[in-house]
């Protein structure tokens, strides 16, 4: 699977919306049959676009407390360290990290305990500075976007109907030429020689 078509993508769309909308209502939505459907869906997991099946949880319904973005500002050795202590905590329902690499999360919780909240989660050796913003409401709305396609596993680059597609060790990897994907091989063999 190198080019995703327009069906793909409307797929990927429906799913966003409702990762547990049953394959006959996506068939009757994009015209196929519901086995035809389920066998896109599992090429487009088997090639990675899909890597799972989530639920959007609205917090606020489950604990009290508010909406707020919690923005850490970390040294750059302590990142990843703090990513994950964050998307661990129970409060938190998304986490991302900035071009800047400062970490940012959107959480529920009670407004007179943030201070210990950041410091019972991520501790304050790991932190430069961090701010807070409260929020008035929160929407996630995942896109699949119009420039929708595979990334080459060596170079980035975008994999066309003439890249290449390998299956090394149970795992699919797709490449825009016979050149990375000789160069990503090897490269790989070396690595488990190694190891």
């Amino acid at each position: 699977m190198s080019d995703l078509d327009e069906t793909d993508r409307r797929i990927l769309e429906l799913l966003a919306a409702d990762a547990r909308r049953p394959y006959s209502d996506i068939a009757d939505d994009v015209g196929l049959s519901a086995p035809a459907v389920s066998d896109r869906v599992a090429n487009l997991r088997d090639s990675g676009v899909i890597e799972r099946f989530t639920v959007d949880i609205d917090r606020s319904r489950l604990r009290e407390g508010a909406n707020v973005l919690v923005e850490l500002s970390v040294p750059p050795g302590d990142v990843d360290a703090v990513r994950e202590a964050v998307g661990g905590a129970d409060a938190v329902e998304h986490v991302f990290v900035t071009a800047s690499g400062d970490v940012v999360c959107s959480a529920r919780l009670p407004v007179e305990d943030v201070r210990s909240w950041v410091t019972e989660t991520v501790g304050t050796e790991r932190l430069r500075d961090y701010d807070v913003t409260l929020l008035a409401d929160a929407e996630w709305h995942p896109s699949v976007g119009e420039e929708f396609a595979m990334a080459c596993a060596e170079c980035g680059n975008t994999v066309t109907s003439e890249g290449e597609t390998a299956r090394i060790d149970g795992d699919r990897y797709h490449f825009c030429c016979s050149s990375c994907q000789a160069r990503f091989e090897e490269r790989y063999d070396r690595h488990d020689a190694e190891a």
